[in-house]
């Protein structure tokens, strides 16, 4: 019987692309969302996620679902910090929380957390999303610290700028072909297929030793950034102001 494999945040975007991809490599996919997925399911509720995971041996995990907001630490609404936390970090701890105890006792079974470069180099103004994907970088290694003699991997996959409704609506007006030359050595945005293809080989046999790391992909973008924040367009672009 193929592994099932969860996949929250299923109904777009990245998750979409993944579930997607896992389908064809011939996973029993269980997409989570709230809305427009296998299972309606509030992945920042633990009774939501118990419930959802509840009699489903899940052999793979991926956790997609994310959200964040735009200002500065002062200027951060708790509610707006815990709507990011929750959605982005805390989510990926009660989905691993309810599907460790299957894999443990199947021994064997991957986590792949869907993280950003944001954890590691930052634009301004995303406190709270900065935050959580550098605790979900750490959560994901210390799963891998605690788990692997039980046979179970976690690896975190870090994104650059993916070409999603929700970057394209956050790029609209901005001058996408130089933010692509000057940004990104590979002269493109990633699109969500890059991920789910990282997502496909992190999963598989062939990364049998992949495990308490993390996969950047983004275009060579991070490589690139210091250097490129001292040139006038990639700092217009980021809304940074002019180096005196």
């Amino acid at each position: 019987m193929p592994d099932i494999a969860v996949v929250t945040g299923a109904a777009g975007g990245i998750g979409s692309a993944v579930a997607d991809r896992l389908r064809a490599d011939g996973y029993t996919v269980v997409g989570l969302d709230l809305a427009g997925s296998d299972v309606d399911c509030d992945v920042t509720s633990e009774p939501s996620v118990a419930a959802a995971l509840a009699q489903r041996q899940v052999g793979v995990l991926v956790t997609c679902a994310g959200v964040t907001t735009g200002a500065k630490a002062h200027e951060t609404t708790l509610a707006d910090w815990h709507t990011v936390i929750d959605t982005n970090l805390t989510s990926a701890f009660l989905c691993a929380k309810h599907a460790l105890p299957g894999m443990i006792a199947a021994g064997r079974g991957v986590i792949v957390t869907i993280g950003s470069v944001h954890g590691h180099v930052f634009a301004p103004g995303l406190p709270a999303y900065a935050a959580a994907k550098a605790g979900l970088a750490a959560f994901t290694r210390q799963l891998a610290v605690d788990y692997g003699p039980a046979g179970i991997r976690a690896v975190s996959i870090a994104p650059g700028w993916i070409r999603t409704p929700a970057t394209t609506a956050r790029l609209a007006g901005d001058d996408d072909t130089l933010r692509q030359r000057e940004a990104h050595p590979l002269g493109r945005l990633g699109e969500p297929a890059d991920v789910a293809a990282a997502v496909s080989y992190a999963v598989s046999d062939g990364a049998a030793l992949l495990t308490g790391t993390e996969i950047v992909l983004d275009g060579g973008a991070t490589a690139v950034q210091a250097a490129a924040l001292l040139r006038p367009g990639p700092r217009q672009a980021l809304g940074l102001p002019p180096l005196s």
